[in-house]
């Protein structure tokens, strides 16, 4: 059972890698395109800016899930790396149960916000074909997708060392790379 939801994650987490960085390269393509527009051909685009905010919300919340199993997530270790490794396992736990719960609050009231733009079919003024439930659907599919990886910490342990997620670290050896 572990051994298999745990290669479900490893696929889940490379999708969510793969989402983020499409969304941050778009982002980072549209960009300079809004600059020379506006600074050289003296023509600002309605579009660019939009566009990026959309790949922002995708790349931060998606991202976000897949940076919680690698253990890049911001956590201040100040306390908990002075604790005796006992006391730090539970409040690991305490930390995953915390997350638990903001990624469900997350799920919910995100999904409440992309129900209630469904019904009002309200369209981006600069995608008129772009549905405002898209630009917040994002959040609660990462928050959800944060969920998988919260409850995968919680019965199996972090997963932050398995090969998929060691992709490049500095160091190829797991147990070296953790502590770098």
């Amino acid at each position: 059972m572990k051994e298999m939801y745990c290669n479900a994650m490893d696929k889940v987490y490379w999708l969510c890698i793969w989402v983020a960085g499409l969304s941050m390269a778009i982002m980072t393509l549209v960009i300079p395109i809004q600059v020379v527009f506006r600074k050289w051909l003296n023509s600002g685009l309605s579009w660019p800016e939009p566009a990026a905010i959309v790949c922002m919300i995708v790349f931060t919340f998606i991202g976000s899930a897949a940076a919680y199993r690698a253990g890049s997530h911001i956590a201040v270790g100040m306390l908990t790396d002075r604790l005796p490794p006992k006391a730090q396992a539970v409040a690991a736990r305490i930390v995953d149960f915390l997350m638990a719960t903001i990624a469900l609050f997350i799920i919910v009231y995100g999904g409440d916000r992309v129900l209630f733009f469904m019904g009002t079919g309200q369209s981006l003024p600069d995608f008129p074909d772009l549905q405002v439930f898209w630009t917040y659907l994002p959040i609660p599919v990462g928050s959800f997708l944060t969920l998988l990886f919260i409850i995968e910490s919680i019965f199996f342990g972090r997963q932050h060392r398995r090969p998929i997620v060691m992709i490049g670290s500095h160091s190829s050896e797991p147990d070296t790379a953790a502590t770098n």
